[in-house]
């Protein structure tokens, strides 16, 4: 969430990077926002030296008392009653202006950071770099959705027996590519320096508003109405409120964490080959990295897990290329966000795999997340994850890339956590 101060004293640099963004309406918004915050500036001043005086009066009440003025005591404690009075319907007043600024406040984006590139659709993302050529594959080579029916290792029709679309049952071979990957991510992530931690895969609403998927999400995240808890569309969401409400030391920061969860989407997509079999799913696993930072470190630390992502993928031996988004393919909550993206040899397209993203203090202004910087005042934090990997499309490059006459061969990084070299 923006800060109040950040719009009132920075409004052009506001304005210019919602408009970066594509934000509708966005001077009259803002416009309002500041309007409401001096009204709720006004009412505060208002109701405090009203308290003020009845608390002055209220001390002069009782001198007068001792003294036997009652009837001047009498004259005071009818003023003190029209500032009671005042006191509280001002309060009430601020009470709902705080709350109309609050709801205001967390319909604004993030503002993205000036090496955002412009630009309104994924055709105007940046290509920063490219890695690894893409293979050449034998004759009639298949894409993931048939060679998962040739070697009978993931069952669509069965999940969606037990379920519905795009939630697919892993079965042998591939369910042990999936735990080995699983395994393999979560490994990296440790001798990188990240501390492993395995949250909840379903969260309150508190922790949906901290970091940004409510009010924003709310019809994209499957949600238990009965209990008011929602399932997870990323470990982000559980790992990072692990410090809301927190004033994190100093020494202990940089914070950096891993975990692997499942993750639960709505939002699937239409029908065609881009949302085909394990292009987009209702459920998938993922392991997740999140680093909390202080402001000055966070681009070097956003550089730094960009990196530990692309030693993934070359570890795996996966054409890759990364992406710096645009304004108007980025997230709601994102400053900056890379996106490395696979190549599919056999549906002849990349495959987007990884988010890293720099939240700067959007997420932590929600979260009251702080740090004491020198001189004893609190300030907010940076929030960073990204995607360290998701399982779908990767599964789907490796299939696809690795596929030969006599079998699928795998990485050999694989070979030890999958028992076995080959799938076929």
């Amino acid at each position: 969430m923006l800060q109040v101060s950040v719009l009132k004293e920075q409004t052009d640099l506001v304005l210019a990077g919602l408009a970066k963004k594509h934000y509708p309406n966005a001077e009259a918004e803002v416009a309002a926002i500041l309007d409401l915050d001096q009204r709720r500036r006004q009412l505060q001043t208002e109701h405090d030296q009203a308290q003020a005086e009845a608390n002055e009066l209220a001390r002069q009440i009782g001198g007068l008392m001792k003294s036997g003025d009652k009837a001047g005591a009498e004259t005071l404690k009818a003023r003190t009653a029209t500032l009671k009075q005042q006191t509280k319907t001002s309060a009430e007043e601020l009470t709902q202006v705080e709350a109309s600024l609050q709801q205001a406040l967390v319909k604004l984006p993030n503002l993205p950071h000036s090496s955002v590139p412009a630009g309104r659709t994924p055709a105007d993302n940046e290509v920063v770099a490219e890695h690894g050529p893409k293979p050449e594959l034998p004759a009639h080579s298949l894409p993931h959705w048939e060679l998962i029916k040739k070697y009978d290792i993931i069952d669509f029709e069965l999940g969606n027996k037990i379920a519905g679309a795009g939630f697919p049952v892993y079965k042998g071979q591939g369910a042990r590519l999936q735990r080995a990957l699983i395994n393999f991510f979560l490994d990296e992530a440790r001798n990188a320096g990240y501390f492993e931690v395995q949250p909840p895969i379903l969260v309150n609403e508190a922790s949906g508003y901290g970091t940004g998927q409510l009010p924003d999400k709310d019809g994209q995240m499957y949600h238990d109405a009965q209990d008011n808890l929602y399932l997870i569309p990323t470990a982000e969401v559980p790992i990072t409120n692990l410090y809301r409400d927190e004033i994190i030391p100093t020494e202990k920061l940089p914070i950096r964490n891993a975990g692997y969860t499942p993750c639960f989407r709505r939002e699937a997509g239409s029908w065609g080959a881009d949302v085909r079999g394990l292009n987009r799913l209702h459920q998938f696993d993922k392991v997740e990295i999140v680093q909390i930072a202080q402001p000055e470190q966070s681009y070097a630390i956003l550089e730094e897990m960009r990196a530990h992502i692309e030693s993934l993928l070359q570890k795996l031996g996966l054409p890759y290329r990364v992406l710096r988004l645009c304004g108007g393919d980025m997230s709601f909550t994102s400053a900056l966000t890379y996106d490395l993206e696979v190549w599919s040899a056999a549906q002849g397209r990349w495959l987007e795999v990884s988010s890293a993203s720099n939240f700067e203090t959007y997420q932590a202004n929600r979260l009251k997340l702080r740090y004491r910087a020198e001189g004893g005042k609190t300030q907010l934090l940076h929030t960073l994850n990204g995607s360290a990997l998701a399982l779908p499309r990767i599964v789907a490059a490796l299939l696809e890339n690795n596929q030969t006459e006599d079998g699928i061969r795998l990485p050999q990084v694989l070979h030890s956590y999958c028992g076995f070299e080959k799938i076929g």
